[in-house]
């Protein structure tokens, strides 16, 4: 049976390509016009799994993201780490000095502006997605227009790559998570990555007591973000990625945490991805 896996955008996008290379190619693919459809479509029971971009290495923590999974209750179950290749298309035949306008996602365009400052003449337009754009430019037969996508998109639409590699930093590389509605239980020996959400009372030193905690108990911090609680101006949800190598470390911290913070949430107990 195939798992129905929810995702951003369109086919030949990131998220496409990280469902295909974590679940493989024998899946249904639910495209999502954005982040809050992806988890509707999990709520329903429409889909079985999602995928969700949280963090670049350029661009940093996609926030809004965070604050979905904590305010829906969903559950990480897996990452994915994914080589972004940024590349220029348009329709075959164009060349960059007859494009106006470039569109794609906001992100995807703010991890090429030093390639874009070269070509004033070029309009940057923000869209929904990269494939979507590159998907409207082979519908619609737009001269003109080029689109910042992966690879993969242009050979799906039958675009002209104009530009490889036009990222500013070759290094880029951007954090999936796979989530579900439901927690799915791993063997704890196979659990080596856990993601959690905390608040703190308003007392001086309470963060770098947590941040103890965690260290004394041979748990490594890999991920720290605040987010504010809209509710009360000025303070502020942590959410805290650590890695172990040994379950009843992690389990040893989570009775001290779960005393010493308020509002604790375990997000998700999972395997680490390959960076």
């Amino acid at each position: 049976m195939k798992l129905n896996i929810a995702i951003q955008g369109v086919q030949g996008s990131f998220h496409h390509q990280v469902a295909n290379q974590y679940f493989g190619n024998s899946i249904l693919l639910k495209e999502c016009a954005s982040f809050s459809d992806v988890v509707k479509s999990l709520k329903i029971n429409d889909s079985d799994k999602a995928v969700m971009a949280l963090e670049n290495s350029i661009a940093g923590s996609i926030l809004p993201n965070y604050a979905l999974i904590d305010q829906n209750e969903l559950h990480i179950i897996g990452e994915y780490y994914l080589d972004i290749h940024m590349n220029l298309m348009a329709l075959k035949g164009q060349k960059i000095e007859d494009l106006k306008e470039v569109h794609s996602h906001p992100i995807a365009l703010l991890q090429c502006m030093v390639f874009f400052n070269q070509y004033p003449h070029i309009k940057l337009v923000e869209s929904i997605d990269t494939a979507e754009t590159a998907q409207r430019i082979q519908r619609e037969n737009l001269k003109g227009i080029g689109a910042v996508a992966a690879p993969i998109a242009a050979e799906m639409y039958d675009l002209e790559i104009i530009a490889a590699g036009i990222h500013t930093i070759k290094s880029n590389k951007t954090r999936f998570v796979i989530v579900k509605a439901q927690n799915k239980e791993i063997p704890k020996e196979e659990i080596n990555k856990v993601s959690l959400k905390f608040e703190l009372d308003d007392t001086p030193g309470s963060l770098a007591t947590v941040l103890n905690v965690m260290n004394n108990c041979k748990l490594n911090l890999t991920k720290i973000q605040s987010l504010p609680v809209i509710e009360t101006p000025f303070k502020y949800s942590f959410f805290v990625d650590v890695v172990f190598e040994r379950y009843r470390y992690y389990e040893k911290a989570k009775e001290i945490l779960e005393i010493m913070t308020t509002h604790f949430k375990v997000l998700g107990e999972y395997k680490k991805g390959i960076q």
